[in-house]
């Protein structure tokens, strides 16, 4: 039996008659780019806190710090969004659980929740490394001014450590837009979503999904541009062949 392919599924109407299968599509994929954006912007400010907290000299917020990781990091992704939709309402008193499972756009908070937090234990390390690849001497040097160790992290050692770290964050922010994916188990329409509603409701698999491939291409060919104009403006003039004549003496 062969595949009736049928390239004008798009411009027909879908199932709540309101659409068509293309801009149902492209809803998806206006989710998908919202709930990526949000957790991103949720995993960068915990991930650099959490990062900024394993490089201190404190102890106990190191150990705060290696728990974080070592938690959200090692659980997969599914379970995590499982654990905060299906159990974490059942967990608290039952007004607050009530008031969690009617929230409005529920799916979306959630996943934007799940994937912050997962995508933090990962920024968290890489944050970590970006500051602890930079020389001890800036530290010191922050200190000699008279800076206390917040500031010193946020006026000297942060600033830096950004700039040195572009790439990996470009890696994050394409890992964390196509995790977003993961939100269909559950019920987040966003582009697996649509893609998936449009095969089970026209039974044109090939179509849908190609057209889901190409939007996701096309988001993510858009981080990596943007980007790569962040990471050419972030270049520190001089500091790797400076880094590279200090490991040679």
């Amino acid at each position: 039996m062969s595949y009736n392919w049928n390239w004008w599924i798009f411009f027909e109407p879908s199932l709540d008659g309101r659409n068509t299968y293309l801009a149902t599509l492209l809803w998806g994929a206006c989710w998908t780019i919202a709930t990526s954006i949000c957790a991103f912007a949720l995993a960068m400010l915990l991930g650099s806190v959490v990062g900024v907290a394993r490089t201190t000299p404190v102890a106990w917020m190191r150990g705060v710090g290696v728990v974080f990781v070592e938690m959200f990091r090692n659980i997969p992704l599914l379970v995590q969004m499982f654990l905060w939709y299906f159990v974490l309402p059942e967990l608290l008193p039952r007004d607050a659980g009530m008031w969690l499972k009617q929230l409005p756009n529920g799916q979306f908070y959630t996943a934007v929740v799940a994937l912050g937090l997962y995508h933090a234990a990962r920024m968290a390390e890489v944050v970590r490394a970006g500051l602890e690849s930079l020389p001890k001497g800036q530290r010191m040097a922050g200190q000699a001014l008279g800076l206390t160790l917040p500031q010193t992290y946020r006026d000297v050692l942060l600033p830096m450590a950004y700039r040195i770290i572009v790439p990996a964050i470009t890696s994050e922010f394409l890992s964390c837009t196509k995790n977003t994916s993961v939100a269909i188990a559950i019920g987040l329409v966003e582009l697996t979503g649509s893609a998936r509603a449009m095969q089970e409701n026209s039974f044109q698999i090939f179509e849908a999904f190609a057209a889901a491939t190409t939007l996701y291409l096309m988001i993510n060919l858009v981080i990596v541009f943007v980007m790569r104009g962040v990471e050419s403006l972030a270049v520190i003039p001089g500091y790797g062949e400076a880094q590279r004549k200090e490991s040679l003496v």
